[in-house]
């Protein structure tokens, strides 16, 4: 199903009512917080990155009288310690970090909801607990294919010459062969000086393909957050993303009675369209929205929209 990209605004921005930090095992510590109506729907945000991080923007995408609003930050992420570690930091140790999570919280079942590499984690999620899960919403579908990861290393290539030309520009000539061994190797040194420039390049090149237009902001401010993000990233990258090819698509069987909605940008270029239209083809239940015009950002007035109508939707159910 394709839509035009109507205008809708956001919920209005509110605060959060609690604030936590929840030991996970492995030396790690997740923060969370709450907002939205305490005896609300409860729902989970999972954000992108991996290493990505919430922010207060993310609340606004559901009805605060509604809705119970949890959003956390995954392991080395945010406002979760130690930042940027990469011990114990796996696929399947995010996926019961959730559980652990909605065990604390006291929460039965809840709306999952997933953009981009929170999209990956929700797919993944929904198959080891498809019990917990009242309904899914996802966005900018990425399966973590080796296909997937090969496009978003080296595809771009074709679609940002100039922004690849700079991210593979970092390494010299002879380590160019494999981009991500490089990185990761300047990722993990501990010079500020050698670490720290990596850590924007690689984050300047991810953000430069997330919109159809350049952003006016730097994307990649030096800063501890940079630096975890691309810690982060890279190790899921290196290691395929911790799945096996093609183990999202084959779990759908798990989890295909949850209600849920699909929403993907037609000139999305860090999750190319063909994953969204394999996820929707592997599962004709749920509603899959191709938004005309828009790319991967959540903030693109199309992919607002029809995740907000999704949300509404979810609200209501048992």
């Amino acid at each position: 199903m394709t839509e035009p990209s109507p205008t809708r605004e956001l919920y209005p921005a509110i605060e959060p009512y609690e604030t936590g930090m929840l030991p996970v095992g492995d030396g790690h510590t997740l923060y969370y917080e709450l907002s939205g109506n305490q005896k609300g729907k409860p729902v989970v945000f999972l954000h992108g990155g991996p290493g990505g991080g919430t922010q207060p923007l993310q609340r606004r995408f559901f009805d605060p009288a509604r809705y119970r609003i949890v959003l956390f930050d995954q392991r080395g992420a945010g406002q979760s310690t130690p930042s940027g570690s990469l011990e114990a930091n796996t696929t399947r140790h995010l996926v019961e970090d959730i559980e652990t999570l909605r065990r604390h919280l006291g929460v039965g079942r809840w709306v999952v909801f997933g953009g981009s590499w929170g999209s990956t984690l929700a797919l993944a999620y929904a198959g080891a607990h498809p019990e917990a899960c009242v309904a899914l919403v996802v966005r900018g579908i990425w399966l973590g294919r080796k296909r997937d990861i090969d496009w978003w290393i080296y595809g771009l290539n074709r679609i940002y010459p100039d922004h690849w030309e700079a991210f593979a520009g970092h390494l010299p000539p002879w380590e160019r062969d494999d981009l991500v061994e490089g990185y990761v190797r300047r990722l993990a040194d501990p010079d500020p000086k050698i670490h720290m420039p990596a850590a924007i390049a690689w984050r300047r090149f991810d953000q430069s393909a997330s919109t159809l237009l350049p952003r006016e902001d730097d994307p990649a401010p030096a800063g501890p957050r940079t630096l975890a993000v691309a810690r982060i990233e890279a190790h899921y990258v290196r290691h395929l993303a911790f799945l096996e090819d093609g183990e999202l698509l084959r779990g759908i069987g798990r989890f295909r009675h949850v209600p849920a909605a699909i929403v993907h940008g037609r000139y999305d270029m860090i999750a190319p369209v063909e994953g969204a239209f394999a996820l929707a083809r592997a599962w004709p239940e749920a509603k899959f929205t191709l938004v005309e015009g828009e790319s991967h950002s959540i903030s693109d007035p199309g992919i607002r929209r029809a995740l907000l109508e999704a949300t509404d939707r979810f609200a209501g159910l048992d």
